[in-house]
């Protein structure tokens, strides 16, 4: 058996040959006998009624089988809650093709299904509508757009907490406070691989082969609206190209291929294009303001943050943002607010650290200013400033070594030669700026089933309905199994991403290594034990490997199923990891251009795993934290309610010249209160403060303060 420490170990990814050479197969690839092909016409308004469709023309094409619309679609449960999938916010969900209604540019209005993509994209273009337009409201920045109080009814979303101490009146009479408005824009997911699904009845039975996050919750949710016993209805997804959240909710191609293959008896893809992907949720547009004060001894007497985040007209998409304030800092007085703006567009949807990139941005870049507003040091302000109770509910940390972090990571930094005022540090022609900032992001926990089977040959084989979005959790679960069963990496076979396997939750949240992982370890102490029962009951002596026991026996396997969820014992403490970020900016004094030349980030979350994957995590959040502060932003023209640069060559990503190398940090934290594994999850809390820390660079370069990203050199000039 190995030893603990080897879990530690930066083990190849298991999956990569398959990947290299081609063997992993992806939604938009699997094939099968008579396959059909189904393109998505997509509405050109965002507000109005179908009042004609004229399809005749695609139709009379030979190998076209279908148009479906809402004039022929099957009829599905017209019920909300069977609409709502796991992650649904609180409203009345979108229902493809089952009325007239247009509520969102790029709506999905019909689907053309022929024998092969290239026809069924060419017909798509000889069907088209008549509407009644209605006028729409798509802009969320308006000062007097109305706004309703933040909805309950979201998984993962915890309420604005109450207000403590008197903050509007200390902030009032405080002599040295700040205030400012930060505002973030709508941004995209735009993993590389599309969103795709094949669709499959046998009878009364239905199989899909879709990009999902969670295989159960879209099983659960095809079941719902086809009135079906879940029983019927297999999901499979066994790799997935990224998502970041995209794929948490079933998204209407998953409908639509159904009801084709429905329709017509038939097998039928649908893979949605890189517009398309622009068409079902992002993260959305926020404005959030951010009121601070501190006594004369230079600690936070009050904080005020208030939020205004987009929805939709038909759902309350609620994430958490202004809760982080209440329990990163240490501060006696403060509120919150979490307000809602409905406009025409889909509705928002979770994005790599939903709430905490955004609220978290704003926090961090005020606690900037309020540092150089009473002149000290931000990292001293932040170290300063920490605190060892979570303000918001009085819980002590079951862990938190942010100190650690901001100490680790300032070190490898240089920190100590950073000049405090704007514009002081340079070289030739380059203004240099330093920047520092917090993350912070919750630890969750939920429950899972894993089945372990083991063969007399020594074959260990690992069961779940979890998925891998390219996180590693092949990999993760080898090694837990592995290192828990005794059993060789080279003999373990994984098997996620399908419905039929014992269940598990969605992938997201980073609380797949806690969740799964857990019950990886538990299934494989139930083997063991059961192995050991056998040997004892049946006096066999000597060292026994398990497979020998199971020779020994004559049985040719041993399979075991355990179900682990949380038994509440750690609910007396606050439960998070943490990060620090250090980021180096060069900007250019003539033309304004920001390059970011060096980060450093040390993280906090318990027990690390796997040396190289959860390196390769926070190095993607360090990538996706540049773009983030410099260039995503999905632009939506207002005239048309749309969209516009809804591609990979206008929607601008951080590409290998945007990023240097990152020095990555893990802080050494042992926590067996959050979980039996003691992991907190990385997939979140190395994007939260990223951004903040780039801005807060770019001030340090400059001395101007941008306040609404991404920044750009226009901001600079």
């Amino acid at each position: 058996m190995s030893s603990a420490t080897d879990i530690a170990k930066a083990v190849k990814r298991v999956d990569a040959p398959k990947k290299v050479i081609g063997e992993a197969t992806y939604a938009g690839e699997f094939f099968l006998p008579d396959m059909l092909y189904g393109w998505v016409v997509s509405s050109p308004i965002a507000r109005g009624e179908i009042s004609s469709v004229k399809d005749a023309e695609a139709l009379a094409l030979p190998g076209v089988h279908a148009v479906l619309t809402h004039l022929n679609a099957p009829a599905l449960s017209q019920k909300d809650e069977d609409w709502q999938d796991d992650v649904a916010p609180g409203g009345s969900p979108f229902k493809p093709f089952q009325s007239a209604e247009v509520v969102y540019s790029g709506q999905p209005l019909a689907l053309v299904v022929a024998d092969s993509l290239e026809l069924a994209r060419y017909a798509s273009r000889l069907v088209s509508f008549e509407f009644q337009s209605k006028e729409h409201q798509t802009d969320a920045s308006v000062p007097m757009a109305p706004s309703k109080e933040a909805s309950s009814g979201k998984m993962g979303f915890q309420p604005p907490p109450d207000t403590r101490g008197e903050p509007d009146q200390v902030w009032k009479d405080a002599a040295s406070k700040m205030e400012a408005d930060y505002v973030i824009p709508a941004q995209h997911h735009n993993p590389m691989e599309p969103h795709a699904t094949l669709a499959r009845w046998e009878g009364d039975r239905l199989t899909v082969w879709s990009k999902t996050q969670g295989v159960v919750n879209s099983r659960n949710f095809l079941a719902a609206i086809f009135q079906m016993d879940p029983s019927k209805v297999e999901v499979k997804s066994p790799f997935v190209g990224g998502a970041f959240g995209s794929g948490l909710r079933p998204q209407y191609q998953v409908v639509l291929a159904a009801m084709a293959a429905k329709n017509l008896g038939r097998p039928v893809r649908v893979t949605l294009t890189r517009p398309q992907m622009f068409t079902f949720g992002h993260r959305p547009y926020t404005t959030q303001t951010v009121k601070l004060a501190t006594a004369p001894d230079h600690s936070l007497s009050a904080l005020v943050h208030e939020v205004k985040e987009e929805t939709s007209q038909f759902e309350d998409y609620t994430e958490t943002v202004v809760n982080w304030s209440g329990t990163l800092y240490r501060c006696p007085n403060a509120s919150f607010d979490h307000r809602l703006v409905p406009v025409d567009l889909y509705t928002p949807l979770d994005m790599r650290a939903p709430g905490g990139a955004t609220g978290v941005h704003a926090l961090e870049c005020a606690i900037d200013e309020m540092a150089y507003e009473i002149g000290q040091d931000p990292l001293a302000f932040r170290l300063a400033n920490d605190s060892e109770v979570d303000g918001n509910d009085g819980k002590p940390y079951s862990s938190k070594k942010l100190k650690e972090c901001l100490q680790q990571a300032s070190e490898k930094f240089g920190w100590a030669k950073r000049t405090m005022a704007p514009g002081s540090m340079s070289d030739g022609n380059e203004l240099i700026g330093w920047g520092v900032a917090s993350g912070i992001w919750e630890v969750m926990y939920m429950p899972a089933s894993v089945k372990a089977r083991l063969t007399a040959e020594g074959q260990l084989t690992i069961s779940t309905a979890s998925s891998d979005i390219g996180t590693g959790t092949y990999t993760i679960i080898t090694q837990l199994a592995s290192e828990y069963a005794g059993v060789p990496l080279e003999k373990i076979d994984v098997k996620i991403g399908d419905s039929s396997l014992p269940e598990a939750p969605l992938q997201g949240g980073s609380m797949t290594a806690a969740s799964i992982g857990t019950a990886v370890q538990r299934a494989c102490f139930l083997l063991v034990e059961e192995l050991v029962k056998l040997k004892e009951k049946n006096q066999l002596k000597g060292s026994l490997t398990p497979s020998q026991i199971l020779r020994e026996l004559g049985e040719t396997e041993l399979e075991v199923t355990a179900y682990n969820a949380p038994d509440g014992l750690s609910g007396d403490f606050a439960k998070y990891a943490h990060t620090a970020s250090f980021v180096e900016v060069r900007v250019d004094r003539d033309l304004g251009s920001i390059r970011v030349s060096r980060v450093v980030t040390a993280t906090a979350a318990g027990r690390i795993l796997n040396a190289r994957t959860a390196r390769s995590q926070v190095a993607g959040c360090v990538v996706w934290g540049i773009g983030f502060a410099l260039s995503e932003e999905s632009v939506v023209d207002h005239r048309y309610g749309r969209f516009i640069n809804h591609d990979l060559a206008e929607y601008h990503v951080a590409v290998n010249a945007d990023v240097p190398d990152a020095e990555v940090i893990f802080v050494h934290e042992d926590d067996p209160l959050i979980n039996p594994l003691g992991v907190k999850g990385i997939g979140e809390v190395g994007l939260v403060g990223l951004s903040a820390a780039i801005a807060n660079a770019v001030f340090h370069a400059t001395g101007k303060r941008v306040r609404t990203l991404p920044i750009q050199l226009d901001d600079l000039l």
